[in-house]
Order: structure tokens, then sequence, then C-alpha cells
């Protein structure tokens, strides 16, 4: 059983562009929740995505089981699916028949450091689909978004 569940989201208003990105860390024994939100002004919706599960994984201070909850599917797959091929080939993924570096390779690079040290299991939800704590995160990364663009 997990001992912590980690819900992230990001959010980009244009892609490129202005970004936020968000997470909730909630001990299951305790019930005590850790929030924290950020942006960054140029960016893609992937990378905030990436950004809210690096934040989140790096405020645990010890290894700890992990149920990650996301609504990205780019993430979540990434990291169960993607991840191991693309480290096996050098960071570099087919395409169109051809070798090509992978997208965001630090922000994946580090994504493979934090999960080494935790045991993670993967739940996707549907996102702005009421979920409670996606929807939350959501409300954060938007609100991150809108105070960088200044919207």
């Amino acid at each position: 059983m997990s001992e912590v569940q980690l819900f992230t989201d990001g959010a980009c208003s244009g892609n490129p562009g202005p970004g936020g990105w968000a997470f909730i860390l909630r001990h299951l024994k305790s019930g005590k929740e850790l929030v924290r939100s950020g942006g960054r002004r140029e960016t893609t919706n992937n990378q905030m995505e990436m950004l809210a599960v690096i934040e989140g994984l790096s405020a645990l201070t010890r290894p700890t089981s992990v149920e990650l909850v996301s609504d990205s599917t780019y993430v979540l797959k990434g990291i169960a699916e993607w991840m191991p091929n693309w480290k096996k080939n050098g960071w570099r993924r087919r395409e169109n028949g051809s070798w090509k570096p992978v997208k965001n390779v630090e922000l994946w690079q580090r994504l493979d450091e934090l999960i080494t040290t935790h045991t993670l299991k993967y739940t996707h939800v549907r996102g702005h689909a009421g979920h409670p704590e996606n929807e939350r995160c959501d409300s954060l990364a938007v609100e991150e978004c809108r105070k960088i663009s200044g919207k």
C-alpha cells in the first residue's frame, strides 16, 4: 500500500507560453498535505506536467511508496513505458525510421533519478472530469500561469 498520494497537474497559455504546475502530496496515515505550485515564463504544457511530478517527488525526504495520480498520459506512459527504451537507446527515440533525441530530455532524466529512489504506482484520471484533487491542482497551475502572464 502507498504511503503517500501525489496528485499533479500542469497548465500552459500557448504552447509554448507562460505555464504553471501544481502538486498535492498527501500522507495517507495522517491525512497531512503539502501543496505547492509554481510556473515558468516560456514553457510547454508537457514540461509543466513533468515539473509538477518532479517537484512533488523532490519534496519527499526519504524513499517512499507513492501513488502518482495524473491526467497526463504523456507523463504516465513516459515513465512507465517509454523511458526504459529511451535510456537503453541513449535517450533517443525512433521517428520515421531514424533516431531523434528525446524531447525534454533533462526533465525525463531528472524524473528517472527520482523514480529510482521511490516505489511508484501510477493512476490515470481524466482531466476536467470532477476529480477533486486533479481539479484543485489544475486551478493552482492555471493561477500560476495567470500570475506569470499578467492576465
